[in-house]
């Protein structure tokens, strides 16, 4: 039963998406009428309110919902390159994860949900303002009792060994490479994320000099479909190019030369 305080996306029946946290005496305008929280407390997830001819269904607020309503000054890791990172990444209950940097937080979350309820993201950011932010963020969405937020640029080294899994997402991730396989178990698994052709050469170029195998690099794409049945087919517009990921697995001596063995 929905009470005041709880957080809540009001989805409208031509599609338009409010995310809201109840309040006494507050109501959202929209175009099809104004909803007052009033008439939302003691409802259910799943239940209706009507608005003239219309309908306003009350739901629970998804990851990808989250993300996209988050308050952010970077660019933030999307959805379809998110749930293939946590696969990749092997993420799960119980892990040490190290993620560098919080940007917005919107991977935090992610990572904070597939480690818990036993596991811990460490993230690290070396800016104020977004390190206050991620926080504030991650808060919202929930876990944040599974993160540990460091103001602290990582060139200075890490505090953590032994971690499962690295995330690495900074401007220049070449020097932080020899940081990030030194953090791992043996077996661990680390993404780099380069938003340019030119940083995967030069994360390429310094992996061969580290004790890691399985490198992999993926970029992603997806599709959004239209809804008519009688039209059915693609929309008109998609999200291009958002990232490349760089993969790896660190081991506990040698590596491999992966470019002569393709």
């Amino acid at each position: 039963m929905l009470k005041y305080g709880d957080k809540v996306l009001i989805y409208l029946e031509d599609g338009s998406e409010y995310i809201i946290t109840l309040e006494e005496g507050k109501f959202l305008g929209t175009h099809f009428g104004n909803i007052f929280h009033e008439d939302i407390v003691g409802k259910e997830y799943g239940d209706s309110i009507s608005l003239r001819k219309h309908s306003a269904y009350i739901l629970n607020i998804g990851i990808v919902d989250h993300i996209f309503s988050l308050k952010r000054k970077t660019q933030i890791v999307y959805p379809k390159d998110m749930g293939f990172i946590l696969l990749m990444l092997d993420v799960k209950n119980g892990d040490l994860v190290v993620e560098c940097g919080s940007g917005s937080g919107s991977m935090t979350s992610a990572l904070a949900r597939a480690v818990a309820p036993d596991g811990r993201v460490v993230s690290y950011e070396r800016r104020e303002e977004f390190h206050k932010l991620a926080k504030e963020n991650v808060e919202c969405f929930g876990h944040s009792e599974n993160v540990v937020f460091k103001l602290k640029d990582i060139s200075e080294g890490i505090d953590e060994s032994n971690v499962n899994a690295f995330f690495l997402d900074v401007p220049e991730p070449v020097p932080h490479l020899k940081t990030v396989s030194n953090s791992l178990i043996g077996g661990g698994r680390f993404c780099v994320v380069c938003p340019t052709a030119n940083q995967v050469q030069d994360v390429l170029r310094e992996l061969r000099r580290l004790p890691v195998i399985k490198v992999e690099i993926w970029e992603t794409f997806i599709r959004k479909m239209k809804l008519n049945p009688e039209r059915f087919r693609p929309e008109d517009r998609m999200v291009g190019h958002t990232t490349y990921m760089v993969f790896g697995i660190k081991v506990n001596e040698g590596g491999v030369r992966y470019e002569e063995n393709r």
